[in-house]
């Protein structure tokens, strides 16, 4: 039997097939998975599950999609108190986004014990788990592209008219690479800080993952990018 696994963001989707001995995975824009998932990479499909935080619109479309496509009804995780030795720190626990709540499940299993959680995606959240599996709180902040597009959005004067490919954070001297080199003296700030602060494993993922634990290895020996975080918590909660 073949599954996929689906981990859809605000912005890109993942996906991960699984079965028969062998492994596929991609990432693409949430508005293009149905071109990508599709003909013979699908084919053999018979289990959908999904971690979603895209909302009800996208849902609903994917569950069409999945009928239409697949004859299958698409399976949700959701967020709860309490699973595979973790423990939910919010009163509320749905309020938790699932994406948080699956990665800190994939990475107690992976590191059996104390560790933080890092997920670079629109949003960098920061998660910390005791060594008993219980969630002791964390912090959201924006991403890179989330930062970029804000200051862009609310500042007239802010005009970008060009990329910076290369990773550089010293001071800009133009307004592109003054925007560019700014995110990035940031992002590098946050994960030096972090770095300093924890002396406990980090399990990073997300689409800036990488690179945020390449920065916060120079001062951290336990740190690693695992960039299928999320779909490995999917599949230990929905099994």
């Amino acid at each position: 039997m073949t599954i996929l696994d689906i981990d859809i963001g605000n912005s890109f989707l993942k996906w991960r097939l699984i079965g028969q001995g062998a492994r596929r995975s991609g990432r693409c824009l949430v508005a293009d998975y149905q071109n990508v998932l599709s003909g013979s990479l699908i084919a053999d499909v018979a289990r959908v599950r999904v971690a979603s935080v895209a909302g009800g619109a996208v849902n609903d479309a994917l569950k069409l999609w999945a009928q239409a496509r697949l004859n299958i009804l698409p399976e949700f995780a959701v967020t709860c108190a309490e699973i595979a030795g973790v423990t939910n720190s919010y009163s509320d626990p749905s309020r938790m986004g699932v994406d948080r709540w699956l990665a800190m499940i994939a990475a107690y299993k992976y590191r059996k014990g104390a560790c933080w959680v890092v997920d670079c995606g629109s949003a960098i959240t920061v998660e910390q788990l005791s060594g008993d599996g219980l969630h002791l709180g964390g912090y959201i902040v924006p991403g890179l592209p989330l930062m970029a597009e804000n200051l862009l959005s609310n500042t007239a004067e802010i005009i970008v008219d060009r990329s910076i490919e290369a990773f550089e954070y010293a001071p800009g001297v133009d307004t592109s690479s003054a925007v560019q080199q700014g995110l990035n003296w940031v992002m590098r700030a946050m994960a030096h800080q972090l770095a300093r602060e924890v002396s406990v494993p980090v399990c990073v993922t997300g689409g800036d993952g990488e690179l945020f634990a390449r920065l916060m290895s120079e001062y951290h020996d336990d740190c690693e990018y695992l960039p299928e975080l999320v779909l490995d918590g999917l599949a230990e909660v929905l099994g």
